[in-house]
């Protein structure tokens, strides 16, 4: 073979080598540009609409945002326990009402925000992840804390809004407990997953590294690392006392991470032994990602929980009795499909790098 046929040969080699990382490359970078913003819903109706009082207030972060939120006292407003509800990807503060619904019904304060990038808040230049979920819930924590009507706090999240749920647990050792829905494990995971909602034909051997680069793109832009916003992570660190829940036909988070949590989380305080806070679970049949709290089994354990691990307002089965009689019902704009990932596979193919989407898409 001639000098020149070697070095084709060896060109093509290389060529042939080099392509599937070039192309595992310009999918992360397209798939953070098409799942990192999501798509925005202002409320649309209030806590007055579902018979709430409610003061309009505004939750600063650290970072120097003023998130718009809905403080919705219980009791005549008189001192005690609240919940911080965290909603999830595409959601708004609008879509926590039913929950606040049965809170406040069992006498518990509950603060609720649009989490940046979301709601009525401007869109994000940067791409969303758990840890703005994170820094977001966190705040929330801190404005109920910084309340004179308030002697608890307690974070309920659903979803990517679990995650961050978790995080501000973690990183604040006066959150009083957990309930975590619908909770991605990890981000791996969660990306991993992402492919398979956008029907991409992508294979598990390929799939699983795939989705570890495209995870790690993903946070680039603002400087997280994996470990820092995962909730396995975070579940180790936090001490209080847990409440997962998931539903056995949750097809956007798998209810195997379910497990993944609770076991971390048991891990983590096992050399406690009877000290530890407890970790506790409910799989609901037929449970879907979203509108858990239809339940009733939903609602009194949520509360049931709550009243054991802030010892009030209501005793624990007086206030599950409660709980369970509200008719907590899902918003009537809610019946929406996830719309982030419309087209990615397309995208993907073409090599484009798309504009954040602007069409509906159904929240979490």
């Amino acid at each position: 073979m001639t000098p020149r046929g070697r070095a084709r040969r060896a060109g093509v080699a290389a060529a042939v080598a080099v392509a599937p990382f070039a192309f595992a490359w310009r999918f992360a970078h397209v798939y953070r540009t098409r799942a990192g913003f999501p798509r925005q819903h202002p409320p649309t109706f209030d806590p007055a609409d579902v018979g709430l009082p409610f003061e309009a207030v505004d939750v600063p972060t650290r970072d120097g945002l003023s998130l718009p939120a809905w403080w919705i006292p219980a009791r005549g407003g008189e001192p005690g326990p609240a919940v911080v509800l965290v909603h999830g990807w595409e959601s708004g503060r609008h879509r926590t009402l039913p929950n606040a619904l049965f809170l406040n019904a069992v006498g518990y304060h509950v603060l609720t925000a649009d989490i940046r990038g979301h709601g009525a808040n401007p869109a994000e230049l940067l791409p969303v992840s758990a840890g703005e979920f994170g820094s977001d819930a966190l705040a929330g924590v801190e404005a109920a804390l910084a309340r004179e009507d308030v002697t608890e706090v307690a974070v309920l999240g659903h979803s990517m809004g679990a995650v961050g749920a978790i995080l501000a647990a973690a990183a604040e050792p006066r959150v009083a407990a957990a309930i975590l829905t619908a909770t991605p494990a990890d981000p791996y995971r969660l990306t991993r997953q992402t492919f398979r909602l956008a029907r991409l034909p992508i294979p598990d051997p390929i799939a699983y590294p795939l989705a570890w680069l495209t995870t790690r793109v993903y946070l680039q832009p603002r400087g997280h690392v994996v470990d820092s916003i995962s909730a396995t992570s975070a579940i180790r660190r936090y001490g209080g006392p847990i409440l997962a829940i998931h539903g056995t036909d949750d097809r956007v988070v798998p209810v195997a991470h379910l497990g993944r949590l609770a076991a971390a989380a048991r891990s983590a305080r096992a050399d406690l032994g009877e000290a530890a806070a407890p970790v506790e679970t409910l799989v609901i049949e037929g449970g879907q990602h979203s509108w858990m709290y239809e339940f009733a089994v939903y609602r009194e354990t949520v509360a049931r929980f709550l009243a054991t691990a802030l010892g009030g307002p209501l005793g624990p089965e007086e206030a599950a009795r409660t709980a369970a009689a509200v008719d907590a019902r899902r918003p009537p704009d809610d019946d929406r499909r996830f719309g982030a990932l419309d087209d990615l596979d397309a995208a993907v193919g073409a090599g484009a790098r798309p504009a954040p989407p602007a069409v509906e898409a159904r929240p979490t």
